[in-house]
């Protein structure tokens, strides 16, 4: 009996606790989508004058409104804990909405982040006031910008331009509802956040590896 035992815990745990766990893969490889097809954002220019586009892209996206240099910390935090970890992910761009007339502003937070950050994947591009509210209001969230038309909070959008993050209800997650991540508090970006952009990075992985698998079959 005490062999049989031994045996069991061995051997049949572990193939059982593995099977119990690999069941609930999907529930940890996708984030749901908060708002689908979001549009995008039309002519709207970057510091270096070109066009940047939310299609076949991984998007941290950002309102920074009027006071960029006001809170820049929140940018810092931000380029300290998703942007330097991941900006050399090739379809990863982080975008910065900014009211038309805060160039100069945007310019020096970038220069700030020169001396200890490779910056290209930085973009920060300008609307006017209506433009941006109109924008902001088809994301469908429930946080509103402030006076400034900023928000400390980040997004994420996938390649297909849905807004992603947690819709509550999911005990994984702790039935909590999440739109979009603090950059004013470190630990929400070390840990909300890290954890749900490693689910999309993983999706897109997992995606790859699926079409080049069904290509090496044709």
């Amino acid at each position: 009996m005490k062999k049989n035992i031994v045996l069991f815990v061995l051997f049949v745990l572990p193939i059982v606790a593995y099977l119990f766990f690999a069941s609930g893969v999907n529930s940890f490889t996708k984030l749901p989508i908060i708002t689908p097809k979001i549009a995008d954002f039309g002519n709207w220019k970057s510091l270096d004058g070109k066009k940047v586009s939310l299609d076949k892209k991984i998007t941290v996206l950002g309102f920074s409104g009027s006071d960029i240099l006001s809170n820049r910390g929140n940018y810092f935090n931000l380029n300290e804990k998703i942007y330097k970890r991941y900006h050399g992910f090739e379809d990863l761009q982080f975008v910065v909405v900014c009211p038309l007339g805060t160039e100069n502003e945007a310019q020096k937070l970038v220069d700030a982040l020169k001396p200890f950050t490779d910056v290209s994947g930085w973009n920060f591009v300008f609307a006017s006031p209506d433009e941006i509210q109109a924008f902001y209001k088809q994301l469908h969230l429930k946080g509103k910008l402030d006076d400034k038309l900023g928000t400390s909070n980040v997004f994420i959008v996938d390649k297909e331009r849905n807004l992603r993050g947690r819709k509550g209800g999911d005990k994984d997650k702790k039935d909590e509802y999440k739109e979009g991540y603090d950059t004013f508090h470190p630990s929400e970006l070390s840990n909300e956040m890290l954890d749900d952009f490693k689910i999309i990075l993983y999706e897109y992985r997992a995606a790859l590896k699926k079409n080049h698998n069904a290509t090496k079959q044709l």
